[in-house]
């Protein structure tokens, strides 16, 4: 995740900016830069670590009592110099840091082209910078050139930017998506993405909702919501010792990680989508396309959440790249004598890299001549040492035991695996195919907004001795891992079955007392499922209906009613599994359940 942070008062903003991007630096990160105001723009960027950045700064005169500091994970354009921010607009009176994906910037660059704007680099970053830049151009200020700008964009951001147009000491800065906060102090105002970079300056803090721009100037702020009203944000005063930080605030890591996942999906993405050519980069894969032409089937190797994954993957590989699929637990593969030779790739998914089932299932298909891929969360694991490629998920530390963000960011890498087999066995995609996984986080950032009606549904079930869970096609495997999750966070009984074996016995388990979860997305299976709803109200049962659908169609059938944006069917399960999470959480709180550690299970299962 993109590290944001920014200041306007009357210290040396150079020392600030660093130090505020260091607390920062847990994010990841592939470049740095920052931008001191003055008479004019001073930048000084540098593609990888700090250090690089710092060594750039030795010397420099890069000085001042206001600017932006950024650390940048690469999405549009690979990690360089000359993509890093802050981007300077072709004007030059522009400074844009961003985290974010804009969905849209291929016309509105193309707009701004036309309009005499240039570009150096590959990223969306600019094209906002230059749009700022064309609306100040037209006598706006830079709240005003801000405002009008995230009204023409597409797509998640939270972004900050900086003028020499106005001659004001002063800073802009918008939100839609990813976080973004004010640190208020005396005399002078801070900005960041996390409050981690300001807790040694200020415990004064303004959490900015989506939607809302602000401008911060020394003696003070304003915040205005996305209607344009000026409007007053609470004030909070942060309390918080080392641990409550790594929380970031929420109560558990299991919910801050679930909160973490449109940050996380965008992560994973970052830099393997070229969107102007249309091409899917997977560079860490050190099989030639020759070889990846000439596989003929796929192993998916996995164990717990990471099996479900695989389902799901399995799924995504033969609808689209058409290449059959297996999918096996890493605990029994080795133990069944698989047919494997050199036209097999074995793809072995594995949060922490270090799964021994898994581990032993991905030595068994090299052992007889398989080709090895991980899809692994970890740098430098044994499951990425082993294999002949790796797609990281880069999901971050996930300290809560019950995988969430690593679920869903494994679905996306999966999804990333079958487009880049299409690209190299000629096989022809539909542009939306892209477009879509570039506003998958903004999906899973609207599917989260059902938490309170989810925690409202935990209070009224949370007694039940038992759970059904339903899902047909793709959404089968969720179903499953929606009953994982309830098993392991709240230690409720909970089952997960394809909805069309429901009459081939889970159906003498309905009464009044079974809540059934139903999946009911998509428009080749989602009548399918109401068929199985109706069924289970025929018995007395209780049904949680997750749909795209609206509420109206499926009141007859369902007692509660979660809607979920709708996506493609091959990526709606990404946005499906979020309030399975979210009942799964809530329950096991309500119950009183430990859902960081819950009993019995580990992170990571490094033994038979």
């Amino acid at each position: 995740m993109c590290g944001i942070v920014g200041y306007v008062g009357h210290r040396d903003v150079v020392p600030f900016l660093i130090d505020g991007l260091q607390r920062l630096e847990y994010r990841g990160y592939d470049s740095a830069g920052i931008v001191v105001v003055g008479d004019q723009l001073e930048t000084v960027k540098a593609e990888g670590k700090l250090g690089n950045l710092k060594e750039k700064l030795n010397g420099h005169s890069a000085a001042g009592s206001f600017g932006l500091g950024h650390t940048r994970w690469a999405t549009h354009g690979p990690p360089s110099e000359r993509n890093a921010h802050p981007m300077i607009d072709s004007t030059g009176k522009v400074a844009l840091i961003h985290n974010g994906i804009i969905e849209n910037f291929l016309p509105l660059k193309h707009k701004l082209t036309e309009k005499g704007f240039t570009f150096s680099s590959d990223t969306d970053t600019e094209v906002v910078a230059n749009l700022i830049a064309d609306h100040l151009g037209s006598g706006e200020d830079l709240i005003a050139a801000l405002q009008a700008t995230c009204v023409e964009l597409d797509g998640m951001y939270a972004f900050a930017a900086v003028s020499t147009a106005s001659g004001q000491r002063e800073i802009a800065m918008g939100r839609q998506g990813p976080p973004l906060l004010i640190g208020v102090g005396q005399d002078e105002m801070f900005l960041a993405s996390d409050p981690a970079a300001l807790l040694s300056y200020t415990q004064d803090v303004i959490f900015l909702e989506n939607g809302d721009t602000a401008l911060l100037r020394t003696d003070g702020y304003k915040i205005w919501d996305g209607d344009g009203n000026e409007v007053e944000r609470k004030v909070q005063r942060l309390h918080w010792d080392p641990v409550q930080i790594e929380k970031g605030g929420y109560k558990h890591f299991m919910l801050k990680e679930i909160h973490e996942q449109p940050q996380a999906l965008q992560d994973t993405l970052a830099g393997r989508v070229d969107f102007e050519s249309g091409k899917v980069i997977l560079d860490a894969i050190d099989l030639d396309e020759a070889t990846l032409r000439k596989i003929e089937r796929i192993h998916l190797l996995a164990c717990g959440t990471s099996w479900h994954s695989a389902l799901v993957g399995k799924f995504m590989i033969e609808a689209l790249a058409r290449i059959p699929v297996a999918v096996d637990y890493g605990s029994e593969y080795r133990y069944r004598d698989p047919i494997v030779d050199n036209r097999v790739l074995a793809v072995g998914i594995s949060q922490s890299g270090e799964t021994a089932d898994t581990l032993a299932a991905m030595e068994a298909a090299r052992e007889r001549g398989g080709h090895l891929l991980a899809v692994c969360n970890v740098v430098g694991s044994q499951a990425t040492r082993i294999s002949d490629g790796v797609i990281y998920t880069h999901a971050g530390p996930e300290i809560g035991v019950a995988s969430t963000k690593a679920f869903t960011t494994q679905l996306e890498a999966l999804y990333l695996l079958a487009l880049y087999l299409c690209q190299v066995r000629g096989i022809e995609l539909d542009p939306s195919r892209l477009s879509e996984l570039a506003h998958l986080p903004q999906a899973v950032a609207e599917a989260l907004e059902t938490e309170a009606q989810v925690k409202a549904i935990a209070k009224r079930y949370h007694r039940a001795q038992d759970f059904l869970y339903l899902g047909r096609s793709i959404n089968y495997p969720i179903a499953l891992e929606g009953a994982l999750k309830l098993k392991e966070i709240s230690y409720i009984h909970a089952e997960g079955y394809p909805a069309g074996e429901m009459k081939h016995g889970p159906i003498a388990l309905i009464d009044e007392d079974l809540p059934t979860v139903a999946i009911a997305t998509g428009d080749k299976v989602a009548e399918k499922v109401q068929s199985n709803m109706q069924q289970v109200k025929a018995r007395d049962g209780r049904v949680i209906a997750v749909t795209d659908r609206d509420p109206g169609e499926m009141s007859e059938f369902a007692d509660e009613i979660i809607r979920v944006p709708r996506l493609s069917a091959i990526l709606q399960p990404v946005v499906n599994v979020i309030p399975l999470q979210l009942l799964a959480y809530y329950i096991g709180v309500r119950l009183g359940c430990d859902v960081d550690q819950p009993r019995n299970l580990a992170k990571s299962v490094t033994v038979e």
